[in-house]
């Protein structure tokens, strides 16, 4: 793998696309988090080729939208936390959601899918490491709530997401990761076959999940610069 160094970050950014490019399947959809940067900076990136934006704050996202709305082939994907206040408003805005993490908020979106007529493709948030600052489903709670998901007939649900707790080794990494593969091939042996998409991985971390199965990373420092401190859960 190409390592990135100070130089690399200080690079454009179409240099550093290049960069995980070659680190990457093309086959691997690549998400560029978007919500720390600037529209000139998703413009840049769009010039690169990107087409796959992630943002974590519905209302920030859609005042960055709108300023983009002129690159009608981009599309949007909500990697935040999201609350349920917020739920009709990231239906509306994004084409990916990718942090349903409660069976109350997947029987929210279902209603609110059939209301607007506008179904993004949804992935359930796991959490098969131990973590109190990450929220989703553990293997056990998922299995249970299956039959009540499968209820919601008006949900596009196609694959996992998952985030590592902080302070991992490689090998630890590699593990939780081989495990979200391993649960969405159980969930495909029950039934559940439109489970393909397993969005997992980050700048620091990204390349251990690829080994690990991911088909979709969200990479946002290594393309964009280091990100300030901030909540990305919204009031």
């Amino acid at each position: 793998m190409t390592e990135f160094t100070s130089d690399s970050i200080g690079c454009p950014i179409a240099d550093r696309l290049h960069l995980i490019r070659a680190n990457i399947p093309p086959e691997v959809k690549l998400v560029a988090v978007s919500k720390y940067t600037t529209t000139d900076a998703v413009r840049a990136a769009y010039a690169a080729g990107i087409r796959n934006f992630g943002e974590s704050r519905v209302q920030d996202s859609k005042i960055k939208q709108t300023e983009l709305a002129d690159l009608a082939d981009i599309t949007w994907h909500m990697i935040g936390s999201l609350q349920s206040n917020k739920a009709r408003q990231a239906i509306a805005q994004f084409d990916w959601i990718h942090s349903i993490d409660r069976l109350s908020l997947a029987e929210q979106c279902d209603r609110l899918i059939q209301e607007l007529g506008k179904s993004p493709k949804l992935l359930l948030q796991v959490k098969l490491a131990e973590d109190p600052n990450k929220s989703g489903w553990t293997e056990a709670e998922l299995l249970a709530d299956l039959p009540e998901l499968k209820k919601l007939q008006n949900l596009n649900i196609v694959g996992l997401m998952s985030i590592l707790p902080l302070g991992l080794s490689e090998a630890q990494a590699y593990e939780v990761f081989e495990s979200v593969g391993k649960l969405a091939a159980k969930l495909r042996s029950l039934g559940w076959n439109n489970i393909q998409e397993l969005s997992m991985g980050m700048s620091a971390d990204y390349a251990i999940a690829v080994k690990a199965g991911a088909t979709m990373i969200r990479v946002g420092s290594q393309i964009f610069g280091v990100a300030p401190i901030h909540n990305d859960r919204e009031k």
